[in-house]
């Protein structure tokens, strides 16, 4: 009797397990695509809401800066004079703004300042004008970069500075100050003879290949690489000696006095033809 039962228990959980299968597969399956009636067009719903773009910002008139003016009066002149001492001190970055505001032609009264005491207003001076980028300076800066008893820090900024502007006209002194006492400007003189593009920074930079401070060859290397595309030979430029470096500017100087001599010559003909 409880074995009858039991089986019409399993009879009846069986009936409902399938039922439910069956429900459940039905109701995951997907309906089948209907395509809509021929002539009739797609319906199209909308998957956002139209949109407005906001209105265009408004924004007030800027006042125009008053433009600096072509040349300067007697008046203005005086001015700039007075502001020179200025250059040193805590409205040195507004005197310098003014100097710029006012241009190219205020030039004549800025580089007088090169010669005024006060390292750092010098040193702004020189800053300034690279910043009004005229050429017309470079005659005085590299007067200071020449002198041996500017401060080093000056020097190197007015060589630089005279580079960047008349590249040409700073070679000559590029050229004297390869034998500098001091190693910066020697340096400096490595960094910036990239910016000549002649056969004589070249020449002078393989000179500083076999200078006697490792990081002035190591900056002529560079800039070597940069105006010739020449790498040379695998050297260990970072370990090396004084006497090595004599060696590699020499092997550094073949090449180049070749490269002279090639240089106007016509291309060497392939020796053989080329596959057609």
């Amino acid at each position: 009797m409880v074995s009858r039962s039991r089986k019409m228990w399993m009879r009846v959980n069986l009936v409902w397990v399938a039922v439910g299968w069956g429900l459940l597969c039905c109701g995951t399956t997907a309906p089948a695509e209907v395509a809509p009636p021929a002539g009739q067009p797609a319906s199209v719903i909308p998957v956002q809401i139209p949109y407005n773009a906001p209105p265009e910002a408004d924004f007030p008139e800027v006042e125009q800066a008053t433009p600096a003016p072509d040349v300067l009066s007697d008046k203005e002149l005086q001015r700039a004079e007075a502001l020179l001492p200025l250059l040193e001190g805590r409205q040195e970055l507004y005197i310098i703004a003014e100097f710029v505001h006012l241009g190219k032609p205020v030039v004549p009264v800025l580089v007088k300042a090169l010669k005024m005491p006060g390292t750092r207003l010098r040193y702004n001076a020189i800053e300034t004008l690279s910043i009004i980028k005229d050429p017309q300076a470079v005659p005085d800066l590299l007067d200071v970069a020449g002198n041996g008893e500017e401060i080093t820090r000056v020097r190197a900024h007015a060589l630089r500075v005279a580079v960047r502007l008349a590249p040409l006209e700073a070679l000559p002194m590029l050229q004297t100050l390869v034998k500098d006492p001091a190693d910066t400007i020697r340096r400096t003189v490595a960094f910036e003879s990239q910016h000549v593009r002649r056969p004589e920074a070249v020449s002078l930079l393989i000179d500083l290949l076999a200078d006697e401070e490792k990081y002035v060859s190591i900056t002529a290397r560079d800039s070597l690489w940069r105006l010739t595309r020449r790498g040379g030979p695998p050297h260990d430029w970072q370990g090396s000696t004084h006497e090595q470096r004599i060696e590699w500017s020499k092997e550094w100087k073949a090449w180049w006095e070749e490269a002279l001599k090639n240089r106007g010559a016509a291309p060497a003909k392939p020796q053989s033809e080329p596959v057609s």
